[in-house]
């Protein structure tokens, strides 16, 4: 019986998994020996690739002089720094940062400002969310509630938790209509609407337009709500631009931010509010404070690898390494768009999706893919690539060859 209780995995049935020994660029090493070429930059974080000295070095640095140290009563420098140059980088007025250790706590931290947002402004009856079909915001309690509870894991958890408004997302004129309608039922009664801009990334990699995007934003708005765009998939150059919500031209009350910030180096997380939230919650009374305070907030070694990441975006040219990728993603996996099983081919940015016509046996699919030599690892229908942005193209090559061999292979 193991003693490690991993993720995502019926653990009475599931066979061994593969032990990792080292990384390095976009390597992953076997215990057994075997190297991968991963597909998924670790759940989407390690955007530089494994390893990348820089990061290492400003890492090692403040190991040295303070691993950590509390961020109540105190505060230390790289959080300092790092707070002052997201407030820099990110549109519009998104300058009041809020650090916390995971996705998943970002989009807890985000649900309750905007609660108590409206509590400060003595409008305590807005209490609920709206949120999309496929959406996905992690696997804590607030950000359940915001799932998708069909398409999601958290069926079972209806009645539990929180009862939201989820709705579809507005694709054409009848659909906006009846988005429309809804808003106007429920307007009075919602804090905020929560959206992962342009991908719909863990909810089965859905994509949607910039105009989808700002066409909700705008009858959300015009129904008092709050914006919350959750960027912890897209944020830090995965879609193309630095954040999603620019193809948009779009300023969200609230940002959540996490995965790429450290370059998949340590656990860190970010909530960005822009000036009128962050106002709401000034007064003379300490109980309109967010009382809110994750233990590891503002850790002085994530932070110091976040600063080091975005020296890497300044420095190297990693937007145009994601416009490269996007290409040969689309041109390598556009042939497999006719292939048996396949429902349908897409392309964002660094982000390459074949979805299959109904659900594959997903452990043989992930060991077949270790078998040709690659780490990707297949959810649902979506068979999909999330590579380094410093991947080379002999890499990104065998990648997509391993997936159009095993796609083939499962439409058999």
């Amino acid at each position: 019986m193991s003693t490690l209780w991993l993720p995502y995995r019926q653990m009475q049935t599931a066979p061994p998994p593969f032990q990792a020994q080292r990384t390095d660029g976009v390597w992953i090493t076997l215990a057994d020996g075997r190297r991968l070429i991963d597909g998924t930059a670790s759940w989407w974080t390690a955007c530089h690739g494994y390893n990348h000295p820089h990061i290492r070095a400003a890492v090692e640095a403040q190991l040295g002089a303070m691993p950590h140290v509390m961020l109540g009563g105190l505060v230390n420098a790289p959080a300092l720094t790092l707070a002052r140059r997201l407030a820099v980088m990110l549109p519009g007025d998104l300058e009041h940062v809020f650090f916390s250790e995971s996705g998943s706590v970002s989009v807890e931290v985000a649900m309750k400002m905007a609660l108590q947002y409206w509590i400060n402004r003595d409008e305590p009856g807005r209490r609920r969310f709206l949120s999309f079909s496929n959406a996905y915001f992690g696997d804590t309690f607030a950000a359940m509630s915001v799932c998708d509870p069909e398409e999601g894991m958290h069926a079972m958890f209806r009645g539990a938790l929180p009862e939201q408004l989820l709705l579809d997302l507005p694709a054409d004129p009848r659909d906006t209509a009846a988005f429309e309608h809804a808003l106007t039922q429920h307007a009075t009664q919602l804090a905020a609407l929560i959206v992962e801009p342009l991908v719909q990334a863990a909810g089965g990699m859905k994509f949607h337009s910039p105009d989808v995007l700002a066409r909700v934003v705008e009858l959300a708005r015009s129904h008092g709500l709050l914006v919350i765009f959750d960027e912890i998939a897209t944020g830090f150059g995965r879609t193309g631009t630095m954040f999603a919500c620019e193809q948009a031209g779009l300023v969200p009350d609230i940002m959540t931010l996490s995965k790429a910030l450290t370059g998949g180096t340590l656990p860190l997380a970010a909530t960005v509010a822009r000036a009128h939230v962050y106002e709401a919650f000034l007064a003379d009374d300490p109980e309109r404070a967010l009382m809110h305070g994750p233990t590891y907030a503002g850790n002085p070694l994530g932070c110091a690898a976040a600063n080091a990441s975005l020296d890497l975006f300044e420095r190297e040219p990693r937007l145009e390494q994601v416009a490269a990728i996007e290409a040969c993603l689309t041109a390598g996996l556009e042939q497999l768009r006719d292939c048996r099983g396949v429902a349908d081919v897409r392309v964002k940015g660094a982000i390459g999706v074949v979805e299959l016509e109904k659900q594959p046996d997903l452990e043989r699919l992930r060991v077949r893919f270790v078998e040709e030599g690659v780490w990707v690892r297949p959810f649902g229908k979506v068979v999909y690539l999330m590579p380094a942005f410093t991947i080379g193209t002999a890499e990104l090559d065998e990648l997509i060859c391993a997936v159009s061999t095993i796609v083939a292979e499962t439409g058999r």
